[in-house]
């Protein structure tokens, strides 16, 4: 009779190693996040005031400075935050007609790490609508953390936006 105990604990420990190492094996998903808000002015105009990709630096309140160059073939820009902080970022894909532009981050201090984000604005009813989407891993701070840091830069860029293009 204890063998049979042992064999049935040593199956049941066996089942329990298996499961614990698909667990770790199982891929890392990204995090999905958004933000969107309606403003009382027509694309066009809120395009005017958001498209340019560095125009960033006139409407969002973090950052101080924004200067974009070409690296590699491929426009990027840095963003100096207020605290002196620097953000690079490489802009993916750019669409004037649809409204719309995806980048990711190249470097910078964000508890991010394969960060691609797009904008975009859409007609709503007499007004618009501008949604900012993002993709990303956590680093260096829990899921949760990192989702907030990442809707407190979406929330205070729409309020940004907002208000500058005053609407």
């Amino acid at each position: 009779m204890p063998c049979v105990r042992r064999r049935r604990h040593m199956r049941k420990l066996t089942w329990g190693v298996a499961a614990a190492t698909m667990m770790l094996a199982e891929p890392a998903y990204a995090l999905d996040i958004g933000r969107t808000v309606e403003v009382d002015a027509k694309p066009a105009a809120v395009w005017a005031a958001i498209g340019d990709f560095c125009g960033i630096g006139a409407w969002h309140p973090a950052v101080a400075k924004c200067e974009e160059a070409e690296a590699d073939g491929k426009t990027r820009r840095t963003l100096t935050l207020g605290d002196g902080a620097m953000i690079v970022e490489e802009l993916v894909a750019w669409d004037d007609d649809a409204m719309s532009y995806t980048y990711t981050a190249v470097e910078g201090p964000l508890p991010v790490d394969n960060y691609e984000s797009t904008i975009t604005v859409t007609e709503a009813g007499e007004g618009s609508q501008i949604s900012w989407t993002g993709s990303f891993d956590a680093k260096g701070a829990t899921d949760a953390e990192a989702e907030e840091v990442m809707l407190g830069i979406y929330d205070a860029g729409l309020k940004g936006i907002t208000e500058k293009a005053g609407m």
